[in-house]
């Protein structure tokens, strides 16, 4: 190939890159494989071999592979990174409304109608990036606000950052300064601290700590290994386009190639603002990053430009804070918990910390397994993770904090229930007690059978289970149903009142529906989705008990190992036994089945829901698609008719993507289960 045909390709390569990596990494909408992606970058990497003098910095090849740097030089910034005050709830917000109302009005605007920017606080690390007529030159840290750290060879390695800006905008500025935020996803960060603990590594303590250390590697091909990724939220551009409030900015952003964060929203008064950050405090478990925060801003430049600063912060801008959800604290004990299938489950014993607003003192730690796999020892500093209503788990332990006088824990070869010797199925990673009547199973068996997802038997909760079982009044779940108030009222903790409503709880219990009750059984392998599945194909107890387990296997979702498990259960004598006193308590034993297929909007079609829907739970948005005639699974596949995305949706949209099923949001969803617009037909291969 002559130097100048080798010339046009290199450039043709060049922007196919830019562009797939574009809606790979920004628009979280692939154009094509990864093999051919792949492909373009190696053809690429020949031609610049072949021809040093075509290889250029803002190459997609240069990503990678920088020679390591002694030092990272300074940089001064072209407009301060500035900190930004905190508001601790609502009141601390309102307050600073008022004040910059105040300033506004003695600005001589009279009465300002302002409106407001509220973004994720990512908590990753601060960015600058400065592009002269469109290509990347220089990649900062925040430093001192004024001065940070030159780690340009690094930023590069970020594939969500533009080497060079897109040309949508038209004429790049000559000269713009980008601000954004720099952070590991979650699910990354788990497999990054494992990788290293496996190696014998030192782990991090969070996703920040990991993000901040992968930026200022001294060799960018450590930081290239890395999964980092990247949020933009600020241009400045002293040549640059006329906008006149933050979302355009965004807006500009976009068009230019960043990725901006889709979870930003503009309100038009403190009471939305507020809400908007009380509501993401309580979701931010449903997204796979840190955010510690919302930043709520003024939309209005001109009013930005008029409230200024004070103390290196502006008054336009703010941080409404949220309680943290990682912490680091000793691990006291490691002690089993027996499961209503026999699982020893261990858990971690806790020094007492703040977590998410809730004092943690107890978290799982899964199995044996991963007890060594993090290598968790008694005595360690270890970091703890809450996210929302998730059980809190240790994540990994600070091993650089060891004093040597830490010890490894060993599992144990009884049942802490039963004394019954444990066994390991082969195949499987959990320690089992194989005695079907270990009083420490039916305890949990109870437990499960009154959950919210089972029975929801309010006020039967693990401690009034427990106290049931100690006193001799119940020894499995058909024993509930013999209870009385009078058998109550002398126990601690009970009155009149409180035994009329447990046992009115017990008695509304016998009104959940069929699929509820499988569920509500404890079988291993069903849960909730399964549980309705086997619902469907055995509609009742006597349909259940004479099922085969290729009847069973019949049921979405369930194959031969979770077929067995129902009637292993189904042919035990005891098992039996109780089933028939649950029927003659009342229980819920059968369902209306319709003569043929449910017909709606949704017939034939299999629907796949990923993300964090507004007016959707998981579980009613797979209702909703099984009362309109559909299938709803967890995975895309050839089969998947369309994806349902959320917020932050992750692979499953990529994939769909890539395989030409139709990704739809929200509203398009709630309007075909209406039947107000047909089911969207998937893209030719």
């Amino acid at each position: 190939m002559s130097a100048a045909a080798a010339g046009r390709r290199a450039a043709e390569l060049r922007d196919l890159i830019r562009e797939a990596s574009h809606r790979y990494y920004v628009l979280d909408d692939p154009a094509v494989d990864d093999a051919v992606y792949d492909e373009w970058v190696r053809e690429l990497d020949a031609i610049e071999d072949a021809h040093p003098g075509l290889v250029t910095p803002d190459s997609p090849t240069q990503r990678v592979g920088a020679t390591p740097t002694r030092g990272f030089p300074s940089h001064t910034h072209l407009h301060p990174m500035l900190s930004l005050a905190n508001a601790r709830g609502g009141d601390e917000l309102r307050d600073w409304n008022r004040r910059l109302h105040t300033v506004l009005e003695q600005e001589g605007m009279a009465d300002p109608h302002v409106r407001y920017v509220v973004e994720p606080k990512i908590d990753g690390l601060a960015i600058s990036l400065t592009y002269e007529d469109g290509h990347l030159m220089v990649g900062a840290t925040r430093g001192d606000g004024e001065v940070g750290e030159d780690v340009t060879g690094n930023i590069r390695t970020i594939r969500a950052v533009p080497l060079v800006m897109r040309t949508g905008i038209g004429r790049p500025p000559g000269r713009v300064e980008v601000r954004g935020e720099v952070y590991l996803p979650l699910a990354a960060f788990a497999e990054f601290n494992e990788a290293r603990a496996a190696a014998g590594q030192a782990t991090f303590a969070n996703p920040r700590n990991a993000a901040a250390g992968s930026l200022r590697q001294l060799d960018p091909r450590l930081t290239a290994e890395r999964p980092l990724s990247a949020w933009f939220y600020a241009a400045w551009a002293p040549d640059g386009p006329d906008l006149t409030t933050q979302h355009e900015v965004l807006e500009w952003l976009q068009e230019a190639g960043f990725p901006v964060n889709p979870l930003i929203r503009v309100h038009d008064d403190i009471a939305a603002v507020a809400a908007a950050c009380e509501a993401w405090e309580e979701r931010r478990g449903e997204i796979d990053y840190d955010i510690d925060g919302a930043v709520v801003k003024v939309d209005s430049l001109d009013m930005q430009r008029r409230l200024g600063a004070v103390a290196r912060a502006p008054r336009w801008a703010i941080a409404f804070k949220f309680a943290p959800t990682t912490a680091t604290t000793v691990l006291r004990a490691i002690r089993v918990n027996v499961g209503r299938t026999g699982a020893i489950v261990p858990w971690a014993e806790l020094e007492p910390v703040q977590v998410g607003g809730v004092t943690v003192e107890r978290a799982t730690l899964h199995n044996q397994d991963d007890l060594a796999r993090k290598d968790l020892r008694v005595g360690d500093t270890v970091v703890v993770q809450r996210a929302g209503d998730v059980i809190p788990q240790v994540v990994s332990a600070l091993t650089q904090r060891r004093t040597g006088d830490e010890s490894r824990f060993r599992m144990p070869t009884e049942c802490p229930g039963c004394d019954t010797a444990l066994v390991r199925p082969e195949g499987e990673v959990i320690w089992r007690c194989p005695n079907r009547s270990c009083p420490a199973q039916l305890v949990e068996s109870v437990i499960h059978f009154a959950s919210r997802g089972c029975l929801d038997i309010e006020g039967l909760g693990e401690k009034t289970v427990q106290k049931l079982f100690d006193v001799g009044l119940i020894a499995n779940v058909a024993d509930l149903y013999d209870l009385g108030a009078d058998d109550l009222i002398p126990l601690e903790g009970f009155r009149d009142q409180s035994a009329a409503n447990l046992v009115r709880g017990i008695e509304s219990s016998t009104l959940r529906p069929w699929s509820r009750v499988i569920n509500a059984l404890g079988i291993r392998h069903v849960g909730e989705v399964t549980a309705e599945a086997l619902a469907r194909v055995a509609p009742s107890l006597e349909a259940l008990l004479a099922a085969s387990a290729h009847d069973l296997a019949r049921a979405d979702g369930v194959g031969p190992v979770v077929a067995g498990a129902v009637t292993g259960f189904l042919s035990s004598g005891e098992n039996r036994a109780m089933l028939d006193r649950l029927r003659a308590a009342g229980l819920t034993m059968r369902m209306e089945v319709p003569d043929g297929p449910v017909e709606g909007p949704l017939t034939g079609c299999t629907v796949v829901v990923t993300g964090a829907l507004d007016d959707f739970t998981r579980d009613t948005a797979r209702r909703a698609i099984i009362a309109a005639g559909g299938r709803n699974t967890d995975s895309v596949s050839r089969k998947t008719t369309f994806v349902v995305a959320g917020a932050d949706p992750g692979s499953k949209a990529r994939t769909a993507a890539a395989a030409g099923v139709p990704v739809i949001n929200e509203a398009l969803f709630a309007s075909i289960l209406t039947g107000d617009l047909p089911v969207p037909a998937r893209q030719p291969d």
